[in-house]
């Protein structure tokens, strides 16, 4: 009689994606915490240090903090457990390679595994989209897809997504390293607004893509840009908007949105610890990819769907 492999598939990702309690449960999802370096202490991201919490030691402290990635052994004691746990497959989805050489440590432990699958997906991007790849991840999951449509749908996802966000200041950013192009921006120019992205389809780079004067005028730049970049598209769209410990903008830019996009489904996030290192507070964002329900029929079962087009910028 021939045996039949059942693959169990686990789903792993790091905490710059902010899922929720909630989310993590409902999905099987699992998070390992990245680490905050600060005064020579490390802090793990929303363990060790909440949300409010850090935005207000940020303002406060003449300190200021940097980031480091998981190490590899980290990686190693995660694996251990999904091993012990019968699992054959396991997706790890990190941020962006382009911010951070923690998928470079994934792709080391992959490499030398042989005990359990491991596929690490780099998805170009940080916060609600690795939440939206996580997510789609451990629906398809759920829904008994395997591993070879899931890494198809996982980059299928990452083909339509896209991202703008704006910062009080480019300081951190520059401080940090994490902005590609800051030699065009030299010294910090009065009320100048940056308008900046991530180049998902290539390196997962931040760079600045445009300035405008005022916070308005950046503002609606960055509505302008995601009614050209969505209006067409053969698939629908969902967006998430979030912030850096500024639920004021947030609730504003959430309004205006579902009121001047009615078709889109809008979700709210937050920017936490580790990727406001980078940014600072009262960051808004929003990332946007098709809508991860088009990727299941009516019934909840997966679709094969090869005839996704990339969102071109």
């Amino acid at each position: 009689m021939e045996e039949i492999n059942i693959m169990k598939i686990g789903v792993l990702t790091d905490s710059s994606s902010y899922l929720t309690k909630e989310q993590c449960e409902k999905y099987g999802i699992d998070i390992l915490p990245i680490p905050i370096i600060w005064d020579n202490k490390e802090y793990l991201d929303l363990i060790d240090i909440g949300f409010h919490e850090f935005y207000k030691k940020l303002n406060s402290s003449t300190t200021l903090p940097t980031t480091s990635q998981p190490s590899i052994g980290t990686v190693k004691k995660y694996v251990e457990k999904y091993v012990a746990e019968g699992y054959t497959d396991l997706i790890i989805i990190t941020l962006s390679s382009g911010i951070s050489s923690f998928y470079s440590n994934v792709l080391s432990v992959a490499n030398e595994e042989t005990r359990i699958n491991i596929h690490p997906f780099d998805c170009k991007i940080t916060c609600a989209g690795e939440a939206d790849a996580a997510i789609l991840a451990g629906r398809l999951v759920k829904a008994g897809a395997d591993i070879n449509l899931i890494m198809h749908d996982l980059k299928d996802l990452r083909n339509t997504t896209d991202v703008r966000f704006m910062v009080d200041s480019l300081n951190h950013l520059k401080r940090t390293g994490r902005l590609s192009n800051a030699a065009s921006f030299v010294g910090s120019i009065l009320k100048i607004k940056p308008i900046l992205s991530m180049d998902v389809q290539n390196e997962g780079k931040i760079s600045a893509i445009a300035k405008e004067r005022q916070y308005k005028r950046a503002y609606n730049h960055i509505k302008k840009d995601f009614n050209r970049l969505t209006a067409n598209m053969p698939y629908p769209i969902q967006l998430t908007i979030f912030h850096a410990d500024d639920e004021k903008r947030e609730a504003a830019w959430v309004n205006d949105y579902q009121a001047s996009f009615p078709k889109v489904k809008v979700d709210q996030s937050i920017i936490g610890p580790v990727v406001g290192v980078h940014v600072g507070q009262h960051t808004m964002a929003m990332i946007w990819c098709r809508d991860l329900d088009s990727y299941f029929d009516k019934n909840g079962q997966p679709l094969l769907n090869i005839n996704s087009q990339a969102v071109e910028d």
